[in-house]
């Protein structure tokens, strides 16, 4: 199985007409991917829902789509409100009969009802919710990956680029920061991402020699590859460049080291670092367009949701603003295997 970077598409929401919106633009990715009328229906009657629970309850905020590939070729589709205003009680969204204003009353609970996968994070410095639909009822393939995606300035390019396969018990994922942003840094990224699917799971210096030759040639970038196999609960981990890297279990944070230089110009060596016992570990990557100040203890509960929420969050309260941004969240629990 491979996954591979699909830019998230933000729609804002601070005004009663872009529910429609919303509505419309969940509609079409969901007949684009492949989706019957009734479970697009599925889709849009979430994608309202979310939008309309945002204005009720933080006047202004964004729902965020992206479409989910699988092993299968059928994809799903993944809904997220995102917002910064006080969090609202989750409980009494839940309740069919609860009103977020001109929607039929049917609530969150309706929602989780309509969604393979569903989630919430409340807390006072907003909400996430997230929902994630499959065609049929088939959610038995959703990984707990999660993955914000970004370009600056919603730029059609992105120097950004992500790609993780699995196979059996093993599972590999690549991000790299091409430089600078635009088309050049989307060609480097690119470059380096066809390299990576041609041999995922190759050790990982050659590996990345492998992206050093392709990328070159280009303006080059920095690369973080983590491979993990869940039979050893090993983690094996290499970085040229600014790509952040972290193991959390608990209250307890470890930083993945990388090393200097830029991948596909010049870097002086690379080594790769290895983790034991990382079962039951988040592990998070992401390029420098996210500050490294975030600690998921200050967000209490947070540890426990669904990847792709930690990651809405983190680019939430955490992006830097002035270049792309890729957070990148699997949980290694690795029933992936």
């Amino acid at each position: 199985m491979t996954l591979c970077a699909s830019l998230t598409q933000v729609l804002a929401l601070d005004d009663p007409s872009q529910v429609g919106h919303a509505r419309r633009m969940a509609l079409k990715l969901a007949q684009e991917v492949g989706f019957d009328e009734g479970d697009a229906g599925r889709v849009a009657l979430v994608a309202t829902e979310l939008a309309s629970n945002v204005l009720k309850h933080a006047q202004h905020g964004a729902l965020h789509l992206r479409h989910l590939p699988r092993a299968n070729g059928k994809s799903g589709i993944e809904l997220l409100s995102v917002d910064s205003a006080q969090g609202f009680d989750p409980l009494r969204c839940m309740a069919d009969g609860f009103s977020t204003g001109g929607t039929q009353g049917i609530g969150l609970g309706s929602v989780s009802r309509s969604a393979q996968v569903f989630d919430v994070h409340t807390d006072a410095k907003g909400s996430v919710v997230l929902a994630r639909l499959y065609p049929g009822d088939d959610g038995s393939a959703d990984l707990r990956i999660g993955v914000s995606q970004h370009s600056l300035h919603d730029d059609p390019a992105c120097g950004d680029t992500w790609h993780i396969a699995v196979r059996g018990p093993l599972l590999s994922a690549l991000v790299i920061d091409g430089l600078g942003h635009g088309e050049e840094a989307e060609k480097a990224a690119k470059a380096g991402a066809r390299a990576f699917a041609d041999a995922p799971f190759e050790a990982p210096q050659a590996l990345l020699e492998r992206l050093h030759v392709d990328m070159n040639g280009t303006r080059g970038g920095a690369v973080a590859i983590a491979q993990c196999d869940a039979t050893s609960q090993a983690l094996h981990f290499v970085g040229i460049g600014n790509i952040g890297a972290t193991l959390i279990k608990g209250e307890r944070t470890r930083g993945l080291a990388s090393m200097a230089g830029i991948v596909g110009g010049q870097y002086r060596k690379a080594q790769v670092f290895d983790y034991q016992q990382v079962d039951g570990h988040l592990l998070i990557l992401y390029s420098d367009g996210l500050q490294s100040r975030w600690n998921l203890n200050h967000y209490p509960g947070l540890i426990h949701r669904h990847p792709a929420v930690i990651a809405a969050v983190l680019h939430r309260d955490f992006c830097r603003g002035r270049d792309d941004v890729t957070v990148l969240v699997i949980d290694l629990e690795l029933s992936h295997a």
